[in-house]
C-alpha cells in the first residue's frame, strides 16, 4: 500500500465548533499520523501521514466535519517537509495530535 503526506486547508466555519476535535478522531479510526491545527484566518489546517486510501477518506471526512461546521472547501495537496520548514513532520511522529 502506498504511502504519502497530505496537507488539508478547511475553510468555512470551522472553528469554535470542534473541528479540530473532529479530524483527529478520524485521523486515528484512520491510523493516520499528523496534527490539526487552527489558523489566524478562520481556517483548519491539517498535515496527515499514512497509505493514500486512507488520506482520501480523511479528505471525504474533512468535507463533511462536525455537526456545527459549515465546510465550504477543503484544499489538498500533496506535501513534503522540504516546501514549507514550520510545517515540518518528524518521521518518528506516531498518532495525530491537536495543535
Amino acid at each position: 500500500m502506498s504511502s504519502s503526506t497530505h496537507r488539508y486547508r478547511v475553510l468555512g466555519k470551522v472553528q469554535g465548533v470542534g473541528y479540530r476535535y473532529f479530524a483527529a478522531r478520524i485521523a486515528r479510526e484512520l491510523q493516520l499520523a499528523g496534527w490539526v491545527r487552527n489558523l489566524a484566518d478562520g481556517s483548519v489546517e491539517a498535515v496527515a501521514c499514512g497509505p493514500v486510501t486512507h488520506l482520501n477518506r480523511f479528505a471525504a471526512e474533512l468535507h463533511i466535519g462536525p455537526p456545527r461546521a459549515e465546510v465550504r472547501h477543503v484544499q489538498v495537496q500533496e506535501w513534503a517537509p522540504d516546501l514549507k520548514p514550520d510545517l515540518k513532520v518528524d518521521a518518528k511522529i506516531e498518532g495525530f495530535h491537536i495543535r
